[in-house]
């Protein structure tokens, strides 16, 4: 029997995110891709995920995902059989990612919205493949379809999210915490903070790779995630 698999797609992200993922573990997983584009904190977000997501789930998240994910297992944590946190972070922003965030939203709102990924872009993939045409243009693709108003309420959400690094330590189902080994955006040292604070947590950091995993490394994505949802819950 299939496990059911609620995934949580990052900022500027929407189903493309997690194709490879679903496609090749269509058979161990009922998987569905949650829209993300709709609240303005993440608090709503993971209240709105809870809605439609089945009673009990395996809920895997990246980057803003993740933070969503840490909300729901704040929120309902009995309800989520197992946890992947994937290039995320528990802690709220630094000075400087603020700034960099609020420079993003300001040249989205002079209607300079398609000069936002650009400057994202050598943030989200690793430096080798910023030449990689098929990527870029999944990349570039996603954000067109979420578009302008939703990257806003998607920065406002981020922007104001808790630190949770304290509430690590209540979840108790198997979780995976793995990242890019070259992730600019959020490195290795928070995810090696993640995985001590969770106990029993996987962590599993991929060579060769950026902050959108899934998409740049497919292949050890998918076993990474096939070997954590083999684990007992």
């Amino acid at each position: 029997m299939r496990q059911p698999l609620v995934l949580l797609p990052g900022l500027l992200c929407d189903a493309a995110l997690w194709r490879p993922v679903t496609d090749a573990l269509a058979a161990e997983a009922a998987a569905v891709v949650a829209d993300l584009t709709l609240d303005e904190t993440v608090q709503d977000m993971a209240r709105r995920v809870l809605e439609w997501a089945p009673r009990r789930f395996a809920l895997a998240g990246l980057s803003m995902g993740g933070y969503v994910a840490q909300e729901i297992m704040r929120q309902e944590p009995e309800r989520v059989v197992r946890l992947a946190l994937l290039d995320t972070s528990a802690r709220d922003d630094s000075d400087e990612q603020r700034r960099r965030r609020r420079g993003l939203i300001a040249l989205a709102t002079q209607g300079k919205f398609k000069g936002v990924t650009p400057r994202l872009l050598p943030l989200l993939v690793h430096p080798d493949r910023l030449e990689d045409a098929p990527l870029v243009e999944t990349v570039t693709g996603m954000a067109e379809r979420v578009g302008r108003a939703a990257f806003l309420r998607q920065q406002t959400a981020i922007l104001g999210r808790p630190n949770g690094v304290a509430d690590l330590a209540r979840i108790d189902c198997p979780t995976l915490v793995l990242c890019g080994r070259q992730d600019a955006l959020t490195p290795p040292e928070v995810h090696d903070e993640m995985a001590f604070h969770v106990p029993g947590a996987d962590l599993v950091q991929i060579d060769d790779c950026g902050h959108l995993a899934p998409l740049e490394r497919p292949e050890a994505v998918v076993a990474a995630l096939r070997a954590w949802l083999a684990r007992p819950a």
